[in-house]
């Protein structure tokens, strides 16, 4: 099964290195090998969110995410969409933002003779509004999930006073717009405040309308009821099929570029190429995170280690906090990468912990209580 699943990422993968050392030699290979390992430490906690909606989807939905929606993030958020905000930003053609970042002076990789900023340049002075929308999108989906009330929790002191609080209507918006304007306040330039506030908005607005569509069109028929696994999970009949299936890999795809960005823009503190970016992020890196989300999904691994989910979500909040404060202060992606990783190595050794109580017959806990940590 682990080859099954994890051997077109390796072939494509081990294809992808070679490209890059007929590109630019050992330093373009070993350059490869430094983003792939940066996006998927980044993308871990993203792999298991992807799981969570991927199981709720038929099995058609599944194969279209794992197929077109490889190609999107690969292609799309990892080659594109850097071109597109250089050709937004700075006014230039498609073509000349493509040359643009082929073709770099050699004795300034900062601006160009005429004064022109670079590619790597533009994109960076666009990451506050990029960050803006990205860290509103994944702190609403943060707060929808804390604020939620659960049978099962990990940070019970923690997460059971907000899924009290949780209860007033809207909460999670007054929250998100309270950190958008503190963040714009306090942390954008002067020249940026409007541009981030805008964005910030939208990517509010994003998440409700996605995840709004999502919930509308997942709703069951009249008269039946979701069925679920001895696991917990939903079976063949409840998953969503039809709008339902299309509206979760809509949000699947939104919810993959809000987490793609840190490891965009992140990646030209590595290098400018986009030819190696896209190879890097793209080739390697998104296609294992696609791998882990599948071997997720076919395991049963978030039905048997329950706090997985817990810890993705605090990974993604607290990167949704990075990525508001990166508006103004610089953060280094390594602790970025270290965050998700810690939280969700924590959950998964609380959840290891559970599944011993259990399979030792502790009386305090069994699979219908709800553990505490």
């Amino acid at each position: 099964m682990v080859l099954r699943i994890f051997g077109l990422s390796i072939a494509i993968s081990i294809l992808a290195m070679i490209v890059a050392f007929i590109y630019g030699g050992p330093e373009a290979l070993f350059l490869v090998i430094i983003l792939s390992i940066l996006e998927i430490s980044l993308s871990f906690d993203n792999a298991v969110i992807n799981a969570t909606v991927l199981q709720r989807m038929s099995e058609f939905w599944q194969k279209i995410f794992l197929t077109i929606g490889v190609i999107i993030a690969v292609f799309g958020m990892r080659l594109v969409f850097p071109l597109v905000i250089v050709w937004a930003a700075s006014g230039l053609g498609p073509v000349a933002a493509l040359d643009l970042a082929l073709n770099p002076p050699a004795d300034d990789a900062a601006y160009f003779t005429n004064g022109e900023p670079s590619y790597e340049t533009i994109l960076t002075d666009a990451h506050p509004q990029i960050a803006a929308f990205g860290g509103m999108f994944l702190l609403m989906l943060f707060l929808g999930f804390i604020f939620e009330e659960r049978e099962i929790t990990w940070l019970s002191w923690l997460e059971k006073p907000l899924a009290r609080i949780g209860k007033l209507d809207q909460l999670s918006v007054v929250v998100a717009g309270i950190v958008l304007v503190l963040s714009g306040s306090f942390l954008a330039a002067d020249d940026k405040v409007s541009t981030v506030m805008i964005s910030g908005v939208l990517g509010m607005i994003t998440y409700i309308a996605v995840n709004g569509l999502g919930e509308l069109f997942n709703l069951p028929e009249e008269g039946e009821e979701e069925k679920t696994t001895k696991s917990g999970g939903p079976t063949e009949f409840a998953k969503a099929t039809g709008k339902a299936g299309f509206f979760l890999f809509l949000y699947l795809e939104v919810l993959d570029a809000s987490f793609s960005f840190d490891g965009v823009i992140g990646a030209f503190a590595i290098t400018a190429d986009p030819i190696i970016i896209a190879l890097g992020l793209g080739f390697v890196g998104a296609m294992f995170v696609r791998s882990i989300t599948v071997f997720l999904v076919r395991k049963g691994t978030l039905s048997d280690y329950v706090y997985l989910e817990h810890g993705a979500h605090w990974a993604i909040g607290a990167l949704a906090v990075i990525l508001m404060v990166s508006i103004g202060v610089h953060i280094n992606e390594i602790i970025t990468g270290l965050v998700g990783v810690f939280l969700i190595g924590a959950a998964f050794i609380s959840s290891l912990i559970r599944n011993k109580r259990i399979a030792n017959a502790d009386p305090k806990l069994d699979e219908n209580t709800p553990a505490t940590v």
